[in-house]
């Protein structure tokens, strides 16, 4: 996203000076290089919203950019399977829902999906033609590359310890100080400590969740086509546990959804002492933990039982048994909760005087970081009033 916004930055105001500062060696090392590298048609969103706006923008914009910079992707489509008739009552809302965001989808009956994925189960199912898969940490790498070569300033190693406000700000980063008259933030698992270091008091709190994922074995890998989804369930961000082609080859099976004892814990075994206690002091995490006690509880079994993970994936691909999984990767997912336990699943923007900072970005933010990028710059432009003569802009990821 932070590289998203840069380049439509320097696209639509040249005359500014652009740096983005990442506090990793190379761009793309957490969410845009964990995420499942699925590029999404939009199904999803309410109608008119803006997060469906920004996805159907974004992935139009996303396959043109890839297209011309050499950027691996596909338009392969997905099914979305429904597994009893509840769930079906579910798929046929979603068709609507898919219809007004003009997202093009066909219904398809249990003998039709087959000819699609011939191994899958369910009562009914949508098919989405307009989801890809796509390379996402080579686009990261190739807005690198493109920015680069606009004179837009990338440094790295430079992660944000402290911010001395002023008409001209100094960031105090690990790589040295680094002055800037206004600031867009763009971080991340670290989104609101860093909008904090600004100046801000946000109204949430990044908790981490981590997605685990297994990799299906390669002589099993066929049971898969493509894409393979379940009917999302609505009173949750995540979209459940799916089957996914890679566009590097293979198929992912996964995530669940359990808490990180870091913001970075990609792994069981990273273990942040004082981000887990300032998770645990978090009224708006016990809040969300008493509204869905059983949810978490199987989230968390379902992590440590392969077995029960396997029954999870048969309910749309019956022949899939554990002995097909074997471990694979895993991402962090930021998310942005309220002091009430609500889970903020919306665009999150929060301003100070002189900088933007995004404490949430709409799902999926992968999809639609060209489009978030734009938006971000009207908001930028709008505050800042960057039509006024040349001056100087830094911008922090």
């Amino acid at each position: 996203m932070g590289l998203g916004t840069a380049r439509a930055i320097q696209k639509h105001y040249p005359h500014l000076r652009v740096t983005v500062l990442d506090k990793e060696a190379e761009v793309g090392a957490h969410q845009s290089g964990h995420n499942s590298g699925v590029i999404h048609a939009g199904l999803y969103y309410k109608p008119g919203s803006l997060k469906a706006k920004l996805c159907l923008t974004g992935r139009q914009q996303l396959e043109q950019y890839c297209a011309e910079h050499g950027v691996r992707f596909e338009r392969c489509g997905k099914l979305v399977v429904a597994a009893d008739r509840e769930e079906k009552g579910r798929l046929m809302a979603l068709a609507h829902r898919a219809l007004q965001n003009g997202i093009h989808v066909r219904l398809l009956s249990p003998e039709q999906m087959k000819e699609y994925e011939p191994h899958v189960a369910g009562t009914a199912a949508l098919y989405s033609p307009e989801t890809g898969i796509a390379d996402y940490p080579g686009l990261a790498l190739a807005l690198k590359a493109e920015l680069q070569g606009l004179g837009v300033q990338i440094v790295t190693g430079a992660g944000v310890q402290a911010v001395t406000q002023g008409d001209v700000q100094v960031l105090h980063t690990s790589a040295g100080e680094v002055q800037a008259r206004w600031i867009v933030t763009c971080a991340g698992l670290q989104a609101d400590k860093v909008a904090r270091m600004c100046g801000a008091q946000p109204d949430v709190q990044i908790v981490p969740f981590r997605g685990e994922y297994y990799d299906l074995v390669p002589e099993r890998a066929g049971l898969v086509r493509n894409l393979i989804y379940p009917v999302p369930d609505p009173r949750f961000p995540f979209l459940g546990v799916h089957l996914t082609r890679m566009i590097g080859g293979g198929v992912e099976a996964g995530p669940n959804a359990v808490l990180a004892f870091a913001r970075e814990g990609y792994r069981r075994s990273q273990i942040n002492p004082r981000e887990l206690l300032e998770t645990l002091a978090y009224p708006g995490f016990w809040r969300l933990a008493a509204r869905f006690p059983k949810v978490g509880t199987y989230e968390m079994y379902r992590s440590l039982i392969k077995g029960e993970f396997a029954r999870s994936l048969q309910r749309l691909v019956p022949e899939l048994t554990a002995g097909d999984l074997r471990p694979g990767g895993s991402g962090v997912r930021a998310q942005a909760l309220n002091r009430a336990g609500q889970i903020v699943d919306d665009f999150a923007v929060q301003k100070t005087p002189r900088a933007l900072h995004v404490l949430n970005a709409p799902s999926p933010a992968a999809t639609a970081c060209l489009a978030i990028g734009e938006h971000l710059t009207r908001l930028a432009a709008r505050n800042f009033g960057w039509e006024a003569p040349p001056s100087t802009v830094r911008l922090s990821a």
